[in-house]
């Protein structure tokens, strides 16, 4: 009988880097940070971030996720989404916990919860937070 590990690459980072472009699906069993362009899905067994420069079209499912560049698609984390303040998300959310830092852009609808997120009502949100001088 063949034993198969399915903690294989659970600590592994994929780091799409600047100026690195993936047409197509992209699928980890561990983390993924996103800096270059991702046209197509991603789906991570660990944490997704994409950061300032990074641009994702299409959906992306993961654990938790930091959002601090541009996204087009539904974004899904199972535990908790956080919007850094230059993230600009065109799409539906479904998380447990939401973060949005003052600046951030979300237009969509957004579905908060543990197992109520697949029942309760989306709310309809078109957000552009206003960056607050601290000082």
């Amino acid at each position: 009988m063949k034993t198969v590990n399915t903690n294989e690459g659970k600590n592994e980072v994929t780091i799409i880097s600047a100026g690195v472009v993936i047409e197509g699906k992209l699928i980890s069993n561990g983390n993924v940070r996103v800096d270059g362009t991702v046209n197509g899905d991603i789906t991570a067994n660990g944490n997704v971030t994409v950061g300032e420069n990074g641009e994702v079209s299409g959906e992306i499912h993961a654990e938790a996720i930091v959002l601090g560049g541009k996204v087009k698609g539904t974004v899904s984390a199972k535990e908790k989404l956080t919007l850094e303040a230059k993230a600009v998300l065109q799409g539906d959310i479904l998380t447990k916990i939401l973060v949005v830092e003052a600046g951030a852009q979300f237009d969509g609808q957004s579905k908060m919860g543990g197992k109520e997120t697949t029942s309760s009502k989306p709310t309809q949100f078109t957000t552009s937070a206003v960056n607050e001088k601290q000082g």
